[in-house]
């Protein structure tokens, strides 16, 4: 059986705020050394599917850069499989940016066709979760399907977010709903689905023929298909998963990796996880420095007296002598100054929080309050930045010169709507 891969990997992320600013959302960095889009990867070469697309959209550069021919992942193939990353183009007849999920895997149909695959498997490049596509497509074989869908319970309160299947006994789909208000059940669908090639080929040929289609896997393909009583099934998986396409659920995701055990085994030699990795020294942690139920990655410095507590920090952060960090995700080249204090917050590459500064809070009410800082910001000495607040990219010192006082009020967007013109 030959199966192709498709991953779709072009989304904005507008809901991840300014860690989106500058890379699509499966280039995110994640978990210290790692990239959203790894995860989808590595699950596809853990699998043994080597014949992988990935369609990218929204500032595709950092992504491109970061996959490049693929040889981390075993993919710089010259002759059968490998990756090949497309991005929408303009042609003898003028192409708009993809319309849906289905619509971008239906402008690249001929890339998908190449190699005559048997199946088609359409991915996200942007979820955190560990599955043998093997075992579903054995599933998909073994019940004659024309197409099946990856399932998992989740909490009722958060049904609406998701497609919602509706099952018989035999796990053969009967309803399917896209992120309905009120939910009739709590079995979402993960963006995750197998297709058997000539009837993907058709559905998508009769969409793209229907003027009031948005060209979406969930919202048009999967409900015409049961239309026309096509066989569709859902494979249920009980295994860690989770959408990280907001900055509650990417803080969430870290957390439950510092959990005793943690959600998802980064530490599992039979399904390792692959990414490019840069060239970095080992930890240093300093005479007097306490690190507690933390990630710390290659080059990273925590300087004496220092704390770091329930964080994840990326390569080459710095953090300074008797600073606090809490609860947090510090992302590649941040410089924590002496003095200063992190509280459950996100910060993004090349950021320097400057001496005794004060960053994010976790006292408070209500939602999770996290504060997120952009790349290559640069917050002055002795300021003080409150909960849930969101500061721009690339902002300097006379950027924070309005707030006299030295103090940005909880709930805060600083420099934000500026960055994302």
């Amino acid at each position: 059986m030959k199966i192709k891969a498709v991953i779709l990997a072009g989304g904005e992320g507008t809901r991840l705020a300014t860690l989106t600013h500058k890379r699509a959302k499966p280039a995110v960095p994640f978990a210290g050394k790692y990239r959203i889009i790894d995860f989808t990867l590595s699950n596809c070469v853990n699998s043994r599917i080597f014949d992988v697309l990935i369609l990218t959209q929204y500032r595709p550069h950092s992504l491109n850069d970061h996959i490049r021919r693929g040889r981390p992942w075993d993919l710089d193939r010259s002759f059968t499989g490998g990756v090949l990353l497309l991005q929408p183009f303009l042609g003898r007849r003028d192409t708009d940016w993809y319309a849906g999920t289905a619509d971008a895997v239906a402008q690249n149909l001929p890339f998908v066709r190449r190699g005559r695959p048997d199946y088609v498997l359409i991915l996200s490049g942007d979820h955190i979760y560990q599955m043998d596509y093997a075992e579903m497509l054995q599933f998909h074989h073994e019940n004659k399907a024309d197409a099946t869908v990856a399932t998992i319970r989740v909490p009722m309160d958060e049904a609406s977010r998701y497609g919602i299947v509706d099952v018989d006994a035999d796990m053969s789909v009967r309803g399917f709903v896209e992120k309905p208000p009120q939910p009739p059940g709590n079995l979402a669908s993960m963006g995750v689905y197998i297709f058997s090639y000539d009837v993907l080929e058709r559905m998508l040929q009769r969409d793209h023929e229907l003027g009031d289609s948005s060209h979406d896997f969930g919202k048009d393909i999967l409900p015409r298909m049961l239309i026309e009583q096509l066989r569709v099934f859902a494979w249920p998986f009980d295994g860690y998963w989770i959408d990280v396409g907001t900055i509650d659920a990417y803080w969430e995701a870290h957390m439950d990796l510092l959990g005793s055990p943690p959600s998802l085994n980064l530490n599992d030699r039979t399904w390792v996880i692959h990414t490019r990795s840069e060239e970095r020294p080992p930890v240093q942690i300093q005479r007097g420095a306490s690190v507690r139920d933390s990630m710390i990655a290659e080059g990273a410095i925590v300087s004496s007296g220092a704390l770091v507590e329930r964080s994840v920090l990326s390569p080459g952060v710095v953090v300074g002598p008797n600073c606090v960090v809490r609860e947090s995700i510090l992302l590649t080249d941040t410089t924590i100054e002496a003095g200063a204090v992190i509280d459950r917050s996100i910060i993004d590459k090349i950021v320097a929080v400057g001496h005794n500064a004060r960053v994010g809070s976790v006292k408070g009410v209500g939602d999770l309050g996290i504060t997120c800082v952009g790349k290559n910001t640069q917050i002055p000495a002795g300021f003080r930045i409150g909960r849930s607040c969101v500061i721009g990219t690339d902002l300097q010192a006379r950027d924070f010169e309005t707030f006299e006082d030295g103090h940005i009020p909880d709930g805060t967007r600083l420099g934000f709507q500026l960055a994302r013109r």
